[in-house]
């Protein structure tokens, strides 16, 4: 061959390669090689670090690779959930077929075991935030439902319906080596987060009920067991029942207890979650807690849980796309410097690792006042605790709410500062994770109670409080261990706003006043964060 035929062999190839990159990400270990999560686990868990630690260094490499490969496979839109209506005999089945690697991911995830009493509350938190770090990956919204449902079945246990301790052991401690998942089907076409404008009806069957009519969002549709709100015939107040998708017997048979799945959802997000629409003809569900309670029982137990995690997963978000973006910047040249040599660039990987960790330091420090508070679920505003349990129950129930608002709406600029560091790449969805991320904590932002809701919550909280407990001595208590001018500088801020009209008629006043809320509400569990944060260092 001459030198000509060799040359025009080349011609026109390149030989850069991104190998280097991928190796290094695909050898990553999320927790023996993130300093930051391992120091926030020593700091919180005290004489049970040591156990605890080499436990998650044990589990860390099976979700750091094998998991987050099922991950990756499971994202393609071509192998995304799909409803299979009847079998070939004209039977209605409602089967939701998924791909085999879900299934394995999800026996994988299950099958630890997170919510079983073997376990303890600090080892199931950290796997399940580096669990979260595969995004929604079609587990996260079964695991936290599932753990509303332990939560309500723990909290209100009932003798004379022995289907409920079945239930309760199938989901927590599993039945031959199978754990059972768990679902909230809450939502209707009407109401949205409006649970009293709930129209299902529950009509009595012995010591059970029967359901009758729509819910219109159903995520975990493939559950075994769903938490369902409905109101009891005759009642305009809304009750909580436990139904299970089949009765003993049925699931082989692929006959569901009474109910048909319309559809799939078409999601912006958590894309491999099979999110349904559901018709119940006379479904058979089991009570749980108190009559006509359910609105008290499904926000402050399952809901409370549902934005608890929702927390937790958006530090698990924001600590993987610190860790892919500042990898990539160290390897990508561009312009004879590496991306992190750039000043601007540098900055956003500053701001994105700071956002992570303080986002980590104020979901360790919540959970840690959620484990230490006896019953920490549903005990009411007027609960009738010691007036410094209730401070501190009150305290909790705020801070669940400030992070779920403020996780999910700083997690959404996060990711989207974490896709610009990869520039165009950040957006190809084979190249990293991050979109598919982006999109889920966009979606966990809006459901379990959208910002505006929930803002308007805490409002309503603290104005029912200022009885027995005062906006300085809260924000006082919220942030204690901060400087003195910043606790003067919130409680003075807050005072005022619980004057202003921010839930009045709709005026140029109030509208600025709504606006001057939300701000304050972020910059306060900002400040929160901050403690939290320096409390580690």
């Amino acid at each position: 061959m001459n030198v000509a035929s060799k040359e025009n062999e080349t011609r026109g190839q390149n030989s850069y390669t991104f190998d280097e990159f991928l190796e290094q990400r695909e050898n990553l270990d999320w927790y023996r090689d993130e300093p930051f999560l391992q120091k926030a686990v020593k700091h919180f868990l005290g004489t049970e670090y040591e156990q605890v630690h080499e436990k998650i260094l044990s589990f860390s490499p099976k979700v750091s690779q094998g998991w987050n490969l099922l991950a990756e496979r499971i994202a393609r839109p071509e192998v995304r959930p799909y409803m299979l209506h009847y079998d070939a005999f004209n039977h209605r089945i409602d089967r939701i077929v998924r791909p085999l690697e879900m299934h394995q991911l999800e026996q994988g995830v299950f099958g630890e075991g997170l919510f079983s009493s073997k376990m303890t509350p600090w080892e199931s938190f950290i796997k399940r935030m580096l669990t979260h770090q595969l995004g929604e990956a079609g587990v996260a919204c079964p695991v936290t439902c599932t753990n509303g449902l332990v939560g309500l079945l723990e909290q209100y246990p009932n003798n004379d319906i022995p289907e409920l301790q079945e239930i309760l052991q199938h989901t927590k401690e599993g039945i031959n080596g199978e754990y059972a998942i768990g679902a909230q089907f809450m939502t209707e076409i009407q109401g949205g987060s409006d649970l009293p404008a709930n129209l299902l009806e529950a009509v009595p069957d012995g010591k059970n009920y029967r359901l009758y009519g729509n819910k219109f969002f159903c995520s975990v549709a493939h559950a075994d067991y769903s938490v369902v709100t409905a109101k009891i015939t005759g009642s305009n107040k809304v009750s909580t029942f436990i139904v299970p998708s089949w009765l003993p017997g049925d699931k082989e048979k692929e006959k569901r207890n009474g109910y048909e799945i319309n559809r799939i959802k078409w999601k912006l997000g958590t894309a491999e979650l099979p999110t349904g629409e559901i018709n119940y003809n006379g479904a058979l569900a089991y009570p749980v807690g108190p009559k006509d309670k359910g609105i008290a029982v499904a926000v402050g137990i399952v809901l409370t849980l549902s934005r608890l995690e929702i927390g937790i997963a958006c530090a698990g978000f924001m600590l993987r796309a610190s860790r892919e973006a500042n990898l990539y910047s160290d390897f990508r040249t561009v312009f004879g410097k590496k991306v992190k040599e750039f000043p601007l660039a540098a900055s956003k990987l500053k701001l994105i690792e700071n956002a992570a960790q303080r986002t980590t330091a104020g979901a360790f420090k919540i959970y840690e006042l959620f484990l230490r508070l006896e019953k920490p679920l549903n005990p009411g505003i007027n609960s009738e605790a010691p007036i410094e349990t209730r401070k501190q129950l009150f305290n909790l129930r705020e801070l669940v709410l400030l992070q779920k608002i403020c996780a999910t709406n700083e997690g959404v600029k996060v990711l989207n500062e974490a896709i610009s560091v990869f520039a165009g790449h950040g957006v190809m969805e084979e190249f990293s994770a991050l979109p598919r991320i982006f999109r889920d904590v966009v979606v966990n932002e809006q459901w379990e109670g959208p910002r505006n809701l929930l803002l308007t919550q805490i409002y309503r909280d603290l104005q029912r409080v200022t009885d027995w407990y005062s906006p300085a001595e809260f924000v006082s208590s919220v942030l204690e261990g901060a400087a003195d001018e910043t606790t003067k500088k919130y409680s003075e801020q807050l005072e005022e706003l619980l004057q202003r009209p921010v839930l009045g008629e709709v005026s140029e006043a109030s509208m600025e006043a709504a606006l001057d809320w939300d701000a304050f509400c972020s910059e306060f569990f900002k400040a929160y964060q901050v403690v939290a944060l320096e409390e580690l260092n």
